[in-house]
């Protein structure tokens, strides 16, 4: 559940983070650069963004504005996570409702196979019965 805060609330927070930075047309390249990695997030190009942070955090690693930087990047790689691991909980969930489907087949075709069985053995009964009156 906090992941899907985090992936929900994320966007909001990047753009507002941004929105600062466009307002200095005389921003410093290290600006320049982490409004671009705050415009991808923004943009949901999350993969781009990390690598975008990661380049400003290797550039600018004593910059001011490197600890906001590893808190995005840290919530960006956050989201992609969390957006990996829902992939494969989906396919995992396709996997199992094809299984489920199947077993359910399975369970069909052996409770026809059971009454098809009770009704032999039905028969069965009365022909004994039948025989024990000739007797």
């Amino acid at each position: 559940m906090r992941r899907v805060w985090i992936a929900l609330a994320l966007p909001t927070l990047l753009v507002g983070c941004t929105s600062g930075l466009f307002a200095n047309p005389f921003a410093g390249p290290s600006t320049t650069m982490l409004a671009k990695a705050d415009r991808l997030a923004a943009e949901g190009d999350y993969r781009s963004a990390v690598a975008a942070y990661d380049a400003f955090l290797t550039q600018y690693a004593d910059d001011s504005q490197a600890v906001r930087a590893r808190v995005s990047r840290d919530a960006v790689a956050s989201v992609i996570t969390t957006r990996d691991e829902m992939a494969r909980l989906h396919q995992e969930l396709a996997r199992v409702r094809e299984e489920l489907a199947k077993r359910e087949g399975d369970l069909t075709r052996v409770r026809q196979e059971a009454e098809r069985l009770r009704a032999d053995l039905e028969r069965l009964k009365q022909i004994d019965l039948q025989l024990e009156k000739r007797k």
